[in-house]
């Protein structure tokens, strides 16, 4: 349905908030790094709160016109207090989530059904993505795919292994919850 990218001033232009979700310390923040600026910092710097991102990404082209998406792009705070003192706040308006478990904490894969669930709580059946980060830590990994799908099977979400540090799948993850947003937003 959509084809090769290209910005156009004649597009189809989407604007919709998407928010990152998970434990803290899974690469939320460094994730998003990746995808806005490409670049990728060692350091760890714990997110206060909700830090807000933006970019454009064209995506190809559906009913004969280029289709781009201005993402407004929320990085939440890995604290399960905060999800429940503030989810109305940050969540309200999102279209879609990445939620995002460490490959090398097991823990985070199980806690993140509470993160899907508190932001559907809130602003309904939106689309999810989940990011297995951290690939680049395979000597480290406690999560293997199999782990993945029976955790996350209910949720009926596309599963990507993601890596903040080289990359992988990264664009793929927000480029393809894009279209899959820009899809269910144009059969309504």
């Amino acid at each position: 349905m959509l084809r090769r990218p290209s910005m156009d001033p004649e597009s189809k232009t989407f604007k919709f908030k998407i928010c990152l979700v998970g434990e803290e310390g899974v690469g939320k923040t460094s994730l998003i790094h990746r995808f806005v600026s490409g670049a990728f910092d060692e350091s760890y710097i714990r997110t206060l709160g909700a830090v807000v991102s933006k970019k454009t990404v064209a995506l190809g082209t559906a009913l004969g016109r280029p289709v781009q998406v201005d993402m407004m792009i929320l990085d939440i705070m890995g604290k399960r207090t905060f999800l429940q003192l503030f989810k109305e706040a940050y969540f309200h308006g999102a279209k879609g989530v990445l939620a995002v478990f460490d490959m090398t904490r097991a823990q985070s894969l199980r806690d993140l059904t509470k993160w899907i669930d508190g932001v559907r709580d809130s602003v309904g059946p939106v689309p999810v993505y989940a990011l297995g980060n951290k690939t680049d830590l395979a000597h480290r990994r406690e999560v293997n795919s199999e782990d993945a799908s029976t955790v996350l099977a209910s949720y009926e979400c596309p599963v990507l292994y993601t890596s903040a540090k080289t990359g992988e799948n990264v664009e793929q993850a927000f480029q393809g919850l894009a279209k899959t947003i820009v899809e269910s937003s144009s059969s309504e």
